[in-house]
């Protein structure tokens, strides 16, 4: 039975049940975002695989997400943000156990997108669920754990694989989920409070859904195609179906009541401006995730484990940072909260950039802790400004852009790494930490265009 719930939250200890069951669900899915990329080879040598088809391991699981979320987040908007979850803990936990059985790429593959699509259907309604069950006055605390969460789940994949893989065969990288699920799935359905506000009238359209799927589809493509210089006639055929689809979408969902892609929200100035500072901030921390272990391995000469460890004082940082942020959204302006954040990382990201020919740790480590940091005072904020600028019946909305914005920025910041590798090689760690700080710097211009827009607190 759905936990019945006020306006404003659960009550405790009711509250501390629900959060975990988030907390459990989310952690497996966004871990499981990288999870598999330490044991690619592997899996590639045991299944017959070459290393370029086995990337499809990894690409299958994020692309399921990236077409599916909006319709999933429009799905909690009209049946129930619970229930959502609920089955994407079903179905993450039941294709956790295919993908470890699986026996060949071709079924793995087939495996990782359903998996794909239970975890699209934790990520579209995690957020929306943490409004209805925090208080107001302490939601921003709620966005804090939850930017925690992600977070510490997205740098902690390859050290988690690699504990794993010392002990175990690739299969337990999957087989790991399931008690996992099991247990979220449990305080799910004992914890977890329906959403009264359900938007009422509101249909799914199935010729948005797949024209959603195309449009993103097509867009993660395009930009993997170029980044890895894939035939420009191709690239080009891409870029005009990708338009006509794209405009095409577009102009339906302005004509609809409820749109599947949020368009009315981005008539809320406070939402579209919080959603332009993800895409920018997630796309910097993606150009320095993914480029540093090569100039750490490839130019310093450190060795992985080095690597890990150097790597492991930005996690950390945001840890300590993101429920601080959490906690001060209750008295100072988010677009200030996320200036002063953003300024932060764009400076760890320029001083990266300019690190001397032979840096000791030290100079790495202080550099990556002010990146962590930077970046935490700034997500829990910005989480909570997309959610509460919305109107509580559109929650899913905003949750699923919220998903969407993080998963476009890291999707650019992956692909513009691989460019920057390609044209300009041994330089390309350099240019791609300019580049993030670069991006930095404008999310933060864009952030504090924010302060000059009300608080919204009493959502």
């Amino acid at each position: 039975m759905p936990v019945e719930t006020s306006t404003d939250g659960l009550p405790l200890p009711q509250r501390y049940g629900a959060i975990v069951a988030i907390a459990l669900g989310i952690t497996v899915a966004v871990l499981d975002g990288a999870i598999a990329n330490v044991a690619l080879p592997t899996i590639a040598r045991e299944l017959h695989a070459s290393p370029a088809q086995s990337i499809w391991i990894v690409n299958a699981y994020q692309l399921a997400i990236i077409v599916s979320l909006l319709s999933l987040a429009f799905l909690g908007d009209m049946l129930g943000y619970r229930r959502v979850y609920q089955c994407g803990l079903v179905v993450f936990t039941c294709t956790s156990l295919f993908c470890a059985l699986s026996d060949s790429l071709t079924m793995l593959t087939f495996a990782r997108v359903l998996q794909g699509f239970g975890g699209a259907a934790l990520m579209s309604v995690n957020t929306a669920l943490i409004r209805i069950i925090y208080p107001q006055r302490f939601l921003g605390r709620g966005m804090g754990i939850n930017s925690l969460i992600v977070a510490v789940s997205s740098a902690a994949g390859p050290t988690v694989a690699a504990a794993i893989l010392s002990v175990a065969s690739w299969q337990w990288l999957f087989l790991i989920n399931i008690p996992v699920g099991i247990a979220a799935l449990f305080l799910a359905l004992r914890f977890l409070p329906d959403n009264q506000q359900k938007s009422r009238g509101q249909r799914f359209d199935i010729i948005s859904g797949v024209m959603n799927a195309l449009t993103f589809g097509l867009l993660i493509s395009l930009l993997s195609g170029f980044a890895q210089g894939v035939n420009g006639r191709v690239l080009l055929a891409e870029l005009l179906l990708l338009l006509v689809v794209g405009t095409l979408f577009i102009r339906r969902q302005l004509r609809m009541t409820f749109p599947l892609l949020p368009v009315d929200l981005f008539r809320i100035p406070l939402f579209a401006l919080s959603i332009g500072t993800s895409v920018c901030s997630f796309c910097a921390q993606m150009l320095a995730m993914v480029s540093l272990p090569f100039f750490l391995q490839g130019t310093l000469g450190r060795s992985e484990v080095a690597t890990g460890l150097l790597l492991t004082p930005w996690p950390l940082a945001t840890m300590v940072m993101a429920p601080i942020a959490g906690r001060l959204i209750e008295r100072i302006h988010a677009g200030l909260l996320g200036a002063i954040g953003l300024a932060m990382f764009a400076s760890g990201l320029f001083a990266l950039a300019l690190l001397p020919a032979s840096p000791t740790d030290v100079d790495i480590v202080w550099r990556m802790m002010l990146c962590g940091a930077g970046f935490g005072l700034f997500q829990s904020p910005n989480n909570h400004t997309i959610i509460t600028s919305a109107p509580r019946h559109r929650s899913g909305g905003a949750s699923g852009m919220l998903g969407t914005a993080r998963l476009l920025g890291q999707a650019s910041g992956a692909a513009l790494v691989a460019l920057m590798f390609n044209l300009f090689n041994t330089q390309g760690t350099h240019l791609s930490l300019l580049l993030a700080g670069s991006f930095a710097t404008v999310a933060m211009l864009v952030s504090a265009l924010r302060i000059t827009q009300p608080r919204n607190l009493s959502a």
